[in-house]
């Protein structure tokens, strides 16, 4: 076997960490052989060259089927050589016996992530660091070509929502797909409705928590998100039912625009529950 920090044996003691946890990373492809198999002995060198041609696009996990058995019945390994791609844990494509050689390079070129793929993941990436013009420019990108993207539309609403293009954001969301992005875009179209509904004399009241309700509304219209949040916590300690509810579900929505990754989320998450509970 070449030596590369991409070509490796596993077994069934590091199949956990090698494959299932690293394909979190990178995609890892499993090549299931045995000394035995003379197939084997063609497709396994080939599998190592083109690995080292990908320059770490993915990472190739050898699993000699003799030695690890229970790694052969766990994933239905019934003829040899066969080789299954794992992709955040799961297996994602697979093929038994051998390909040729163009054949194999196109199911191993399926696995790098495409331009298209990037611009949806860079979307993300903006998102978190909350650069919300940036995100749109990507995900816009992104939906030229798949205009019915759950994760990209949702992406585009959010990025909308940072820069408080309310209007556009209800756009995005009210024809949304079935999906399991599905959810998260229901909360956020009420939040959209609730914000085109904000009277524009909005932080004026004889009432200081519907006073400070407006005004936090108005706030994430604003794109102030911080200073909203601390002021629904607020309504929120004194009354954990305000508007039937529509307080906390705003809170959640503001969750939602931020990402459960944005350490705001995080932090303000915690506060709710002490609230709450």
């Amino acid at each position: 076997m070449m030596a590369s920090d991409n070509i490796i044996s596993v077994s069934e003691a590091n199949f956990e960490y090698e494959v299932i946890a690293y394909s979190n990373q990178i995609p890892v492809v499993v090549d299931f052989w045995a000394e035995w198999c003379i197939p084997c002995k063609t497709l396994g060198p080939l599998l190592e060259k083109l690995t080292q041609e990908s320059k770490g696009a993915f990472r190739l996990a050898k699993v000699n089927v003799d030695e690890n058995p229970n790694l052969a019945l766990r994933f239905h390994v019934r003829s040899i050589p066969s080789v299954k791609t794992f992709r955040e844990g799961q297996v994602v494509s697979e093929f038994v016996g051998i390909l040729p050689e163009s054949k194999l390079r196109d199911f191993l070129r399926a696995l790098a992530p495409s331009e298209h793929d990037l611009a949806l993941e860079k979307g993300q990436s903006l998102l978190l660091r909350e650069a919300w013009k940036e995100a749109e420019v990507a995900f816009r990108q992104f939906l030229k070509k798949s205009p019915n993207h759950p994760a990209g539309l949702l992406g585009f609403a959010r990025s909308h929502f940072g820069q408080g293009n309310i209007q556009e954001a209800y756009s995005i969301l009210r024809n949304f797909p079935p999906s399991k992005e599905y959810a998260v875009a229901e909360s956020l179209m009420a939040l959209a409705k609730t914000l085109q509904n904000l009277p524009k004399e909005s932080g004026f009241s004889d009432d200081p928590l519907e006073a400070t309700y407006l005004n936090s509304l108005r706030l994430v219209k604003l794109g102030n998100f911080e200073a909203a949040m601390d002021g629904i916590l607020d309504i929120l300690r004194q009354d954990k039912h305000y508007h039937n509810g529509e307080s906390r579900r705003v809170l959640l929505a503001i969750f939602d625009i931020l990402g459960d990754e944005n350490p705001l989320t995080r932090q303000y998450r915690k506060e709710l529950a002490s609230v709450l509970f």
